[in-house]
């Protein structure tokens, strides 16, 4: 029989699950709904639903590299105890290289692609929450490809995860401290020429004012602001950091004519609004099973 958008519609108020799981529970199921809501519960998609509202800002930041070719991606989920389970590591791990082979445009893309035989990466996600019990979601990802080298860090077993791209001859020793240092040091841009004018037009009026209210003559305030602007940068531009692991050069000089082209750096969970909970609370939760 033919599956209306009001089926699709009445089915996913009943169970919680996806729309495209929807539609194939009532292509399985000849279009009857309650036979459609024991397929989802049987596969696992409308026990995931259940879990979809609560808040998810632990997990684990993945950052891997194949040559010339990269990803960091983050999947979260509701406890740091998950971010060590074995299967959620693999699962993350395996959405990694399913993104460097298959190149997906964004997060809706990814969950598109086929995971294995059986499942979507949707559905598998789903399949992985019915199974541990936990909210969990594929945030957000990024991939580069470069004519050179793509390196790749994690730090705090998943907690920080770092991915640039180089392009030109570089040494992949090097190019993976460049890579530990953007963890540590955090830049906001890798050159001044990134730098959006908004923000350095703010930070201008910031110390424009500021010398001019310490009584500095008002013909060397742009020389001062200038000077100062300078230090602006070196502070959020990566190329014009100090290096962490030779201080005595700047990143940009240590790759020397290599052109660093691409730089992805993750937190874990941030952004994301964390609902403030104690230790028992949230035993108590898990054991009620809300």
């Amino acid at each position: 029989m033919a599956i209306t958008a009001a089926d699709v519609k009445k089915l996913r108020e009943l169970s919680g699950a996806g729309m495209m799981d929807c539609k194939k529970a009532l292509g399985e199921t000849d279009g009857n709904i309650d036979a459609a809501v024991d397929f989802l519960r049987k596969k696992g998609l409308a026990a995931a639903s259940k879990k979809a509202g609560r808040v998810a800002a632990e997990g684990i930041v993945v950052s891997v590299s194949e040559g010339n070719t990269g990803v960091v991606l983050e999947v979260n989920a509701e406890t740091d105890f998950v971010s060590k389970n074995d299967q959620f590591v693999k699962f993350a791990n395996d959405i990694a290289a399913l993104i460097i082979k298959e190149n997906p445009a964004d997060v809706d893309a990814l969950k598109a692609l086929s995971f294995d035989a059986e499942f979507n990466v949707e559905q598998a996600l789903s399949q992985l929450i019915a199974t541990i019990g936990e909210n969990m979601s594929i945030r957000r990802f990024s991939r580069t490809e470069v004519n050179g080298v793509a390196a790749s860090y994690v730090h705090g077993g998943g907690k920080i995860g770092v991915l640039i791209g180089i392009e030109g001859d570089v040494d992949a020793e090097l190019a993976r401290g460049v890579a530990m240092h953007v963890a540590a040091a955090n830049p906001r841009f890798i050159a001044r020429a990134n730098v959006d004018a908004e923000s350095v037009e703010r930070e201008r009026a910031v110390l424009s004012e500021r010398a001019i209210a310490s009584g500095k003559p008002e013909a060397i305030v742009e020389k001062i602001v200038t000077g100062q602007l300078n230090k602006f940068y070196s502070d959020i531009c990566l190329l014009e950091q100090d290096f962490v692991m030779d201080t005595d050069q700047k990143v940009g000089k240590a790759l020397g004519n290599a052109n660093l082209v691409s730089m992805a750096r993750f937190q874990l969970g941030e952004g994301i609004e964390k609902k403030e909970e104690d230790f028992a609370a949230e035993v108590a939760a898990q054991i009620s099973g809300s």
